[in-house]
């Protein structure tokens, strides 16, 4: 009487369930480890990018007020002496003015980025930074192998 050997037929049953998988469900797809490092880049020239942005305030303009009569000699040296007993030698603080609220438009140019041109290891580069990195910049290099696909051919 034959002997059955059940290990056999299990080996029988995942032949034939891997004949009807089709073949390209067989392929497994192996997703490389990216090789990361850093390394320094020379920095050639660092632009800075502004946002302009523009303000209005009010302000008062003075402007010296007309005098109502010319000043005499008399007048101007009773103005010295005045200036002499005070220890004030400032005229103009005194001299009256004509001083009305004025709208004035400021501009300020604020830098907002740096456009960074480096090169790395011969090759060229430009990015977009949010500080200046100075004369040497920091770099991550990564490196994956390149696999060609269906679309590429």
């Amino acid at each position: 009487m034959p002997t059955f050997r059940p290990l056999r037929f299990r080996h029988l049953v995942v032949a034939c369930l891997l004949a009807a998988v089709p073949a390209s469900a067989q392929q497994v797809r192996v997703l490389p480890v990216e090789n990361v490092r850093v390394g320094y880049a020379q920095v050639l020239r660092v632009e800075p990018v502004y946002q302009t942005l523009r303000a209005t305030t009010v302000e008062q303009e003075c402007t010296p007020a007309a005098k109502a009569k010319p000043e005499g000699t008399l007048s101007r040296m009773a103005q010295a002496v005045k200036g002499v007993i005070t220890r004030d030698g400032h005229k103009a603080a005194d001299a009256p003015q004509d001083c009305q609220p004025a709208t004035v438009q400021r501009t300020y140019r604020t830098p907002i980025a740096y456009d960074v041109d480096y090169i790395y290891k011969g090759m060229k580069f430009r990015s977009r930074l949010a500080s200046d990195p100075g004369n040497m910049l920091r770099v991550r290099v990564s490196i994956t192998p390149y696999e060609a696909t269906e679309s590429d051919n």
